[in-house]
């Protein structure tokens, strides 16, 4: 069983279980919809180095010079990136996009600015 069930908001069990469509502890027997604590955590609304929110399709500028393994330039600040998708990507990256010279790869919407 590799999910692990998030503990319980009142009283903080670990020994929660599903029964249903619903989470319940055992030890105060609070009920509770799943889905309604990953809404909280997550906004789904990602942002660019300045706040301004991003959308598929967009054009941005790489706001700072990054490093490429396997590239010896890496990327420079000004670095025009067209057509981007907003991506679940590893780790806290974000987009993913298609460089000139470089290829395709995946970038963290922290280091770009939308034109």
């Amino acid at each position: 069983m590799d999910q692990t069930l998030p503990p319980c908001p009142e009283c903080s069990s670990e020994y929660t279980y599903e029964m249903g469509a619903l989470l319940v502890c055992p030890e105060c027997a609070h009920e509770w919809a799943p889905a309604s604590a990953d809404a909280a955590d997550e906004s789904g609304v990602i942002t660019d180095a300045v706040g301004n929110v991003l959308a598929d399709g967009d054009t941005v500028t790489v706001v700072k010079t990054l490093k490429v393994k396997g590239s010896p330039t890496g990327i420079k600040a000004g670095t025009k990136v067209r057509n981007i998708r907003l991506v679940n990507g590893v780790g806290d990256h974000d987009i993913d996009c298609k460089i000139d010279g470089i290829g395709p790869m995946q970038l963290k919407s922290s280091v770009v600015k939308k034109v």
